[in-house]
């Protein structure tokens, strides 16, 4: 049985589904910036997502805010992670 509520859960997982589409597209976007395992940590990401989704409601609240806290600090890293890859990129054009 699935059993999909529309809380927080389902906040946090479309939060997750749409930052690994937007990680993944990266590849379309910028292929500069883009590396082979993107590939493996986006399909992981979009797993987890469709996990919260659909089993979230079991979560108690203590729970459902450690998730919102790993999520929170894995998306600012991977945002940083492509800054400095595009630094590294721009970097190696300037010499």
């Amino acid at each position: 049985m699935i059993n999909i509520m529309f809380g927080s859960n389902f906040l946090l997982g479309g939060i997750v589904l749409l930052g690994m589409i937007l990680f993944y597209l990266l590849r379309f976007i910028r292929p500069a910036v883009a590396r082979d395992e993107d590939i493996f940590f986006t399909s992981v990401g979009l797993l987890y997502g469709c996990i919260i989704i659909i089993h979230g409601w079991r979560l108690d609240p203590i729970l459902i805010f450690s998730q919102v806290l790993l999520v929170g600090t894995l998306l600012s890293c991977g945002w940083e992670n492509v800054r400095l890859r595009g630094f590294i990129v721009y970097q190696s054009k300037q010499k």
